[in-house]
């Protein structure tokens, strides 16, 4: 997962944020980017950059939001858990308070019902785990 935040919406911040997943994350061909339909994540810059990394491109159908069920939730929690509860002094602050959030409760300690009640962090260990057995067990 990437995340970027600043106090405008423009193609560059998605791709700072694919950047992101891409460097600190296990990335693979065949990844699907599944978003919704704004601008940003229909740019060329974008969507040549997901092309390059061989990520497949999924978006929401038009007017179904259903679509985009997962990523709803995950700002709902996000504003319920970080945002509403805090104060930020300016906008300089925000980004590490949700960062922090982001990084270290909702990926580290959150557990998620789809998840099997792990935490992200937990489940893609026992995953890469089961795919990938210690050879010297």
């Amino acid at each position: 997962m990437g995340w970027a935040l600043e106090p405008y919406l423009e193609a560059e911040l998605a791709i700072e944020a694919l950047r992101m997943a891409h460097t600190t994350r296990q990335v693979k061909p065949g990844l699907v980017d599944h978003s919704d339909r704004g601008v940003q994540y229909a740019s060329l810059a974008y969507t040549d950059l997901l092309t390059q990394h061989e990520i497949r491109i999924s978006m929401t159908r038009r007017g179904n939001a259903y679509d985009n069920a997962k990523a709803e939730s995950f700002i709902k929690r996000l504003k319920y858990e970080e945002v509403y509860l805090c104060e930020y002094e300016d906008n300089s602050d925000a980004p590490r308070g949700i960062g922090h959030f982001i990084e270290s409760v909702y990926k580290q300690k959150r557990l998620h019902t789809a998840l099997g009640y792990r935490a992200p962090v937990e489940f893609e260990q026992l995953k890469i785990l089961t795919c990938f057995p210690n050879p010297g067990a």
